[in-house]
Parts: C-alpha cells; sequence; structure tokens
C-alpha cells in the first residue's frame, strides 16, 4: 500500500506540480489549496506525510502544523518563499522535521521526502528498551514497565537520541542540532535542562546523568528488537 502524503499550497500550479511528481514516485497524494480544506483531510485519512506551505489565505502553515502535532508524529515539512531564518525556526519548534524555501526544485523536495520515509520505515520496524522502559517506534508509545508514559514530541526524541548515544557523553549543542535541529542562538539557555528534567520526571529514572560542564549521557543498555 503506498504511503499517503498531504500538500497544501494555496499556489495551485506549485501543488500541482508536487502532486504530480510524487504521485510518479508512487505515492497517494491529498492535495488542497486552503488550509480549511486540509484540516478535514487530516481528521479523515490515516496520513503518513504533510507538506504544508507557511503562507495560505486562510490560516498559516504553523497553524496547521501545530494542529497535526497535537494527534499526530508523521513528518511535516514546511514550504515558505521567505528564507527567513525564523520561519525556520518557528517551524522547527512546533514540530516540523524538515523545510524548505521557494523557489526550490521538485526533485530535491521529492528527495527530502523519500528520505524521510526511509528513517520512518526503518525506525517503525522496532521496538527498543532499557532496563524498565520501553518504546513501541511504530506507534511512538513508551512505557515504564506495563505502566503508559506521555511524552511531548521533543521529550521522545531527546529520549531517542539519547538512547541512539546510550553510554557516550551528548553536549547540550549537540542535543540542540539533533532534536531541535537549531544552533540554540533562538532557543533559551534552560531549554535542554528543562527538557531532560522533564525526561527524568517522566521517566522516573536516574539513568539520565548531568556530566558537569560536559552534557549528559544516558548510563543504562539499550537493546532494539
Amino acid at each position: 500500500m503506498s504511503e499517503k502524503i498531504l500538500i497544501v499550497d494555496d499556489e495551485q500550479e506549485i501543488a500541482d506540480l508536487v502532486a504530480l511528481y510524487l504521485e510518479n514516485e508512487n505515492f497517494q497524494v491529498f492535495k488542497f489549496y486552503s488550509a480549511k480544506d486540509a484540516l478535514r483531510c487530516i481528521d479523515n485519512e490515516t496520513l503518513d506525510m504533510a507538506i504544508l506551505d507557511v503562507m495560505l489565505p486562510d490560516m498559516n502553515g504553523f497553524e496547521i502544523c501545530r494542529k497535526i502535532r497535537e494527534k499526530y508524529n508523521y513528518p511535516v515539512i514546511m514550504l515558505t518563499a521567505k528564507g527567513e531564518e525564523v520561519d525556520k525556526v518557528t517551524g522547527l519548534t512546533l514540530g516540523a522535521d524538515d523545510y524548505i524555501t521557494k523557489p526550490f526544485s521538485l526533485m530535491a523536495l521529492v528527495s527530502k521526502v523519500n528520505a524521510l520515509m526511509r528513517r520512518l520505515s526503518k525506525v517503525q520496524a522496532q521496538i527498543m528498551s532499557s532496563g524498565e522502559i520501553t518504546v513501541h517506534m511504530k506507534t511512538m508509545q513508551v512505557y515504564k514497565g506495563d505502566e503508559p508514559v506521555t511524552l511531548s514530541k521533543k521529550e521522545f526524541s531527546l529520549l531517542l537520541y539519547l538512547w541512539e548515544n546510550a553510554g557516550q557523553i551528548v553536549s547540550k549543542e549537540s542535543i540542540l542540532e539533533h532534536v531541535w535541529d537549531i544552533d540554540g542562538q533562538f532557543v533559551d539557555d534552560n531549554t535542554v535542562t528543562v527538557n531532560i528534567s522533564r525526561l527524568k520526571n517522566k521517566l522516573g529514572t536516574e539513568e539520565i546523568a548531568n556530566v558537569r560542564g560536559l552534557g549528559y549521557i544516558w548510563t543504562g543498555k539499550v537493546n532494539k528488537n
């Protein structure tokens, strides 16, 4: 079954071309020129990805991204004509996975889509665990023992990054780059500290250790099934 991709762009020529290229890659495309119609699709279809234009007449793409992240964890790519750093930061802060600036190469966009789909396919097959904590990658559910643990998207990404580097110290700068996808200049200095603290409290674990002056380390062993 082909993956389902939502495209929202009020520039009909761009939306039509993106849809055509993705359909040629055997994706099932749901194409809309307004946020209102797109939101109905989001609620009624099981989607695998969304490509959202930032500037829409009835609602900006950031707001659509925020609404998606309230319920779903599939990848989101933002399209922006501005090319301003603040747009990138805003989109990524709201949970977008990538962004591309107009005018853009359609092949470059398709490449980003395929890369995100490959990454998604790879992680969906995994169940990861460390001690009492288990992560089901397909559903992005986290458990401590038999009890579910509710994490935000950033907390979930932070946990995975720590697990990917288990036994190694990761710096605050590295966490910002890989989890927030920015170099930190637009983020409060306490962002990582606060999210680490929340993650530790929600998981009820001491396996996240603060190495003073260097960063953080997951001290437990991580298993992948």
